[in-house]
């Protein structure tokens, strides 16, 4: 059995945060695949097959599993029964294109079902998606000296509470649900301040302002020209 882990050392100030494995037989479907997930800036796991997937396991718990169903031995939807039954995120890769195939995959519980030949930028596309649905999901946010609680609306760094405004928060939440996605100032304006907002978007920059001083100012990310990302790795 053969694993394989690709890590990026450092893209534009950023680290890899969440890892994946990719489950999948065919190893140049494997090596491309892991190669765009790896330029996505993930932290990527390949894994031949379930046996090698599920060694794995033992030693860490992935933010996503992608599974090819048709593996030799033990078949993906087998190995996707139990790490959805983990909490595990689960993406399906097939070239079975049968409904009740489909079916099947889904009300198993997985978040996806991706059939092969497949675009690299349409599987990432998927990937974020699902990363932003769990994301969204868990009521506590916790990376390097900031904690955030999304239910409670609270907010701590370096163990202490933080007071934010409540278009500060709704800001520091629409940018961590984002994860690498960058948000244009635009976007921001829908999203916080509502689309029926009419003010200049200056607005957000001076709001991302007060923001970075509370949170640490190398926090957000500023997108020339664009908008803002929010850096999941300091």
């Amino acid at each position: 059995m053969m694993v394989q882990s690709y890590r990026i050392i450092e893209r534009k100030g950023r680290t890899p945060v969440e890892t994946i494995f990719l489950v999948e037989d065919e190893p140049a479907i494997r090596r491309l695949t892991g190669m765009h997930l790896q330029l996505a800036g993930y932290n990527v796991k390949e894994l031949e097959d379930a046996a090698c997937a599920r060694d794995e396991l033992r030693k860490e718990k992935p933010a996503l599993a992608l599974l090819d169903v048709m593996m030799p031995g033990e078949d993906g939807f087998s190995l996707g029964e139990d790490l959805i039954r983990a909490g595990i995120p689960v993406i399906f890769l097939t070239a079975k294109t049968a409904v009740p195939d489909r079916v099947r995959g889904l009300r198993m519980g997985a978040y996806d079902y991706i059939l092969k030949p497949f675009e690299p930028a349409e599987l990432i596309a998927r990937v974020e998606n699902v990363l932003k649905r769990t994301r969204a999901d868990s009521a506590v946010y916790e990376r390097g000296d900031l904690r955030v609680n999304f239910e409670t609306r609270e907010v701590w760094r370096n163990g202490e509470p933080v007071s934010l405004t409540t278009l500060e928060f709704n800001l520091l939440k629409a940018l961590i649900d984002a994860g690498r996605t960058a948000l244009s100032r635009e976007e921001l304006l829908g999203a916080v301040w509502g689309y029926h907002y009419t003010g200049e978007t200056r607005t957000v920059d001076v709001h991302v302002q007060r923001l970075r001083g509370k949170i640490g100012a190398d926090k957000i990310e500023t997108i020339i020209r664009y908008g803002y990302r929010f850096r999941e790795d300091v």
